[in-house]
């Protein structure tokens, strides 16, 4: 009976020291996926102040982004949503630290004059004229759509803010040699893109748009727009974006680092398979076409 009552006592003993080794072992473990969290989990850098257009945020793509970008670099993006002419003289001024717009010469222009550092694009959509179906057909051929416009002077609402899409509407008035103050319906609205969609759909009128922004708010659950599309597809329609740091040596306070970060950030493979995927899902189709590293 002694025997039996040692080697009960010997057996208990084992089973504890391996369940007291099982556990330290799984400590062990839970403390190695901690540290490696820790390890991978970027340090709390700080903001990065962003000059935008209102199309990025009036897509939801910043939404989208910024936790993105706060859990792979560290930085936390906060930016301004106006018209591209307006983010540019934020940039002029040292008020921000990127700039993310489009309007290629106004970008360029920016760069030549030493407010940025370099350009780099990120993404296009295009832009389309939105408005009744009729007397408007539907087609691809842009100047015939402006020169109805005025000829049969039909309302229109335009941005009239210095936007990427009102400099690009102002350009197709101006190569047709035509001027939209002849029309009594023109007006501007001096809003962003959404807007300025609404106030096109309040008032039946046309109006330029980007895509990204027409897709989103047209497909609002809350919205119910009597507009279409009277034309797209033309080649001459392409809405590129680009991303600009501030240079630091016009404004040394800038955070040269964070903005360097995004743009290579947002110019990576994954951001960019990202932005590619934005929307589909939910629109059928994407509200921006990534193309960083081309010439565009």
């Amino acid at each position: 009976m002694k025997k039996l009552t040692a080697a009960f006592l010997v057996t208990v003993m084992c089973l504890g020291l391996t369940a007291c080794a099982g556990q330290s072992e799984e400590s062990a473990e839970s403390e190695d996926t901690d540290a490696k969290t820790e390890e991978t989990a970027p340090e709390d850098k700080g903001t990065l102040m962003m000059a935008t257009t209102t199309s990025t945020e009036d897509t939801g793509l910043l939404d989208y982004l910024q936790p993105l970008f706060k859990e792979d670099t560290g930085w936390d993006l906060e930016w301004t949503a106006v018209g591209t002419g307006e983010a540019l003289a934020m940039g002029e001024s040292g008020d921000v630290d990127v700039v993310l717009v489009h309007a290629k010469s106004s970008e360029e222009e920016f760069v030549a004059e030493g407010y940025g550092v370099e350009r780099f694009p990120v993404m296009y959509n295009d832009f389309i004229v939105v408005g009744p179906s009729s007397p408007i057909e539907k087609t691809d051929d842009i100047n015939a759509v402006f020169t109805q416009i005025i000829n049969d002077q039909l309302p229109f609402v335009s941005r009239g803010d210095d936007s990427g899409t009102d400099k690009k509407e102002k350009g197709i008035w101006e190569e047709l040699g035509l001027d939209p103050a002849t029309d009594p319906n023109y007006v501007e609205s001096g809003q962003g893109m959404g807007a300025t969609i609404t106030m096109a759909d309040e008032q039946q009128a046309y109006c330029l748009t980007d895509r990204g922004t027409w897709l989103k708010q047209s497909q609002d659950a809350t919205l119910d727009y009597q507009l279409d599309i009277v034309c797209e597809g033309n080649d001459s329609l392409l809405n590129q974006y680009g991303v600009i740091a501030v240079n630091p040596e016009k404004y040394p306070e800038v955070n040269n680092e964070g903005a360097n970060d995004f743009i290579e950030w947002i110019c990576s493979d994954e951001v960019q398979e990202l932005i590619g995927e934005y929307g589909v899902e939910e629109y059928g189709q994407a509200l921006f076409t990534p193309n960083a590293g081309t010439d565009a």
